[in-house]
């Protein structure tokens, strides 16, 4: 399989192609750039063709999957346009700015046949499986509340996430992270509570915010999220045995050892993890739903749920402007 980019983003630059290069089973085809003076950096350093339009990658017969890394109000246009031409689609995160978007793409992907993935890159990190095995075997008793946390400092003004029209704001970027996790691990009854957004003036989009989700079994999901924010990017697991706390849960790199704190009132353990590849692991598996039809229909009901919860939460929100 060949894959190409839409757009030189730097995650595409930074965190994909080097995930890439360890997967031989898809091979780079190129990126593009309406200035081709950005893709020169691309390929001297990954080598790939070129292109000096999104049309034209997408007009590459060879080519047939691509990665689109663009703000997310660009998403569904350039989204649509990839499944239009017969190709298979890998999104950064989020998928798309509403729920609508979202399953306008997907049913157009179930027309086609293509597989379409979410990269929350997270979710494929040994971390978080490991996390999981504690739970099932019940060490940590009980599961009484979890917390998640995203955020980051203030970045430069003309970053993307403050503008409206780019798809910006807080929910989009980073809250998106604990709302995904809140639905791994709540489950798919998962729903918003409450929530509530935060937009300083003179900003035009939300900077931070707060939710609470519940599950069936009424287990609750507190998760906060801003870009205006000391960083934090931390899983805290309450459980009637013993509490556990990830600080690294979200943004662990390929070279990062994960650690995780297990707590009792007698006693505090550390568990050191082993590094692993997070982002390899993403698109290892979009190479897989490709193949199978049954993966690909499990990845797209959870597109499909995200959106869902992402929703839910602004209806749910109380907007504070101050």
């Amino acid at each position: 399989m060949k894959i190409g980019i839409l757009g030189t983003a730097d995650i595409a630059f930074r965190r994909f192609l080097p995930a890439l290069g360890k997967y031989p089973a898809i091979t780079y085809a190129g990126v593009a750039s309406r200035k081709m003076e950005k893709t020169a950096r691309f390929i001297e350093a990954y080598g790939g063709q070129g292109y000096p339009s999104y049309e034209a990658l997408l007009e590459e017969e060879s080519i047939d999957a691509v990665y689109v890394p663009l703000p997310p109000a660009l998403h569904f246009e350039w989204g649509k346009k990839v499944l239009e031409a017969g190709k298979h689609l890998l999104m950064e995160k989020p998928f798309a700015v509403s729920r609508e978007e979202t399953e306008s793409l997907l049913a157009l992907a179930e027309e086609r046949g293509l597989a379409v993935h979410e990269n929350y890159m997270f979710l494929y990190h040994s971390q978080l499986a490991k996390i999981k095995e504690l739970i099932r075997k019940e060490e940590l008793g009980e599961l009484r509340l979890l917390r998640m946390s995203f955020g980051f400092p203030k970045r430069g003004g003309n970053d993307f996430r403050y503008r409206k029209a780019l798809g910006g704001g807080a929910l989009l970027d980073c809250g998106g992270y604990p709302v995904r996790l809140a639905l791994e691990l709540l489950g798919e009854t998962a729903c918003v509570t409450q929530a509530r957004l935060v937009q300083p003036e003179p900003y035009e989009v939300d900077l931070f915010g707060s939710a609470v989700l519940e599950n069936e079994t009424g287990l609750c999901a507190q998760i906060s999220f801003g870009m205006d924010n000391a960083y934090q990017c931390q899983l805290e697991i309450w459980g009637s045995k013993a509490t556990l706390i990830a600080p690294r849960i979200f943004t662990a790199g390929a070279n990062f050892n994960p650690l995780l704190v297990l707590r009792t009132s007698s006693e505090e353990q550390c568990l050191e993890l082993p590094p692993d590849d997070h982002f390899l692991h993403s698109i290892e598996r979009f190479a897989e739903s490709v193949r199978e039809r049954e993966q690909q229909k499990e990845i797209s009901r959870r597109i499909l749920q995200q959106a869902r919860l992402i929703a839910e939460l602004k209806d749910k929100e109380e907007r504070i402007c101050k």
